[in-house]
């Protein structure tokens, strides 16, 4: 008999540790199906005393399988199965055609652990770094209907819209944030090279400065002064930044301003809204229950404060409300439109459908969104440099003209 310390998922959805005596892996397994748990993990005491041992090291090279190759594999497997190979041989193959010695790894574990008795979706769930939480419901979903193949192909499908989507997100904003860049860089040079010359000239004149050039000089003296502090305020911030928002409440401050910016704030709610009706539409179509693809939907909104909406909505839903009605809560989140499409979808019971054709619309809305901000950002952000550049001139030149009369 061995003590083994598990991780697994209650039916309301929340995760609980504890352990189980048990003679083999796999009695321990059915001791947690009898309490009607969901293994997340699963470990004897001496494997978890290794483990610990190598984390640090293993923290250190951020092992972890691409997305790429995760989506070549899902794409591979429902391929595999589709054409009747089972389970265990198809994740033999996959293991020796994998691209990297990480994926290699992964998928060699995924079929021990399935030769040894475990469900393809418990066995997923033990690396939840690789797969998700949407990405474990689906699988189980697919397991228990019969169809894991169709699931898998589903979730290849979103995984290239996620990255397609994310990509198109990413490319319009990498323009305009090289020209702001430009402009700190522009700025920053005239402020501590180019001012502090003309500023020795006009002190040898001792001449009486016009107020835009005695401001400009501040600025510079205050820029060769406190630039370095600043520089050194900017970075200790980076750095202390993510441990800030890996708290909750700091997490939740950060997005509530992100909603607030202009333009910004809006474009990511869409964004938020086009991956929730995503996957919550493939996890119904793929025959998850409404309440657990709620729970797993809102996982991929990726701002706390929309989260917390989606959670009352769901407290609301579990009451026996419909989803449309549960939803009117967040409308920064679910514009009016759509929660009358999303209602008359519950009506005649193609919620699933529905939901993936607001999905589609509001990608194509946000693609378009977004190129509009960036024609308007590109031309902006230029005038903005122009603007500094002219300003900096004019304040600089003014005074030489002035400088004949002290010469005289």
């Amino acid at each position: 008999m061995a003590a083994y310390r598990y991780r697994a998922l209650q039916d309301n959805g929340t995760v609980v540790e504890g352990s189980v005596d048990a003679g083999s892996r796999q009695e321990a397994c059915r001791q947690l199906d009898n309490r009607n748990l969901i293994p997340l993990s699963l470990k004897t005491e001496e494997e978890g005393q290794e483990a610990a041992k190598r984390f640090s090291l293993a923290f250190l090279k951020r092992r972890k399988v691409s997305h790429r190759s995760l989506q070549d594999f899902t794409h591979l497997l429902s391929n595999l199965l589709s054409a009747g190979v089972s389970l265990s041989r198809a994740l033999q193959l996959l293991a020796k055609e994998a691209s990297t010695p990480v994926a290699r790894e992964e998928w060699t574990k995924l079929r021990d652990l399935v030769v040894d008795g475990w469900s393809l979706a418990d066995a997923m769930g033990r690396s939840p770094e690789t797969f998700a939480g949407v990405y474990v419901a689906m699988v189980r979903a697919g397991e228990t209907g019969g169809f894991l193949d169709v699931v898998l192909e589903q979730i290849a499908d979103l995984q290239g819209r996620e990255r397609e989507l994310r990509s198109r997100v990413l490319s319009a904003l990498i323009y305009p944030a090289v020209l702001l860049t430009l402009a700190v860089g522009v700025l920053i040079f005239l402020l501590t090279f180019f001012i502090p010359k003309f500023e020795t000239i006009f002190a040898g004149f001792n001449a009486a400065l016009p107020l835009l050039t005695r401001i400009i000089v501040a600025a510079s003296a205050m820029t060769q002064r406190y630039g370095i502090v600043v520089v050194a305020a900017v970075v200790a911030a980076i750095i202390a930044s993510p441990q800030w928002l890996a708290a909750e409440h700091g997490r939740r401050t950060w997005h509530r301003l992100i909603l607030k910016v202009p333009v910004i704030g809006p474009l990511q709610a869409r964004f938020a809204m086009a991956r929730f009706c995503r996957m919550l539409g493939t996890l119904a179509s793929s025959g998850v229950p409404l309440i657990n693809g709620l729970r797993v939907a809102k996982e991929s909104i990726g701002n706390q404060v929309l989260t917390d909406a989606v959670d009352a909505a769901i407290l609301r839903v579990q009451k026996g409300d419909g989803l449309a009605a549960s939803l009117k809560d967040c409308p920064e989140l679910f514009p009016s439109s759509v929660l009358e499409m999303v209602a008359v979808a519950e009506e005649t019971g193609r919620l699933d459908k529905e939901l993936l054709r607001v999905a589609a619309a509001s990608e194509k809305d946000l693609d378009r969104r977004l190129r509009t901000a960036v024609s308007l950002a590109e031309p902006l952000v230029l005038f903005l440099i122009a603007g500094l550049i002219g300003v900096i001139f004019i304040g600089m030149v003014v005074p030489i003209f002035s400088l004949q009369d002290y010469i005289q």
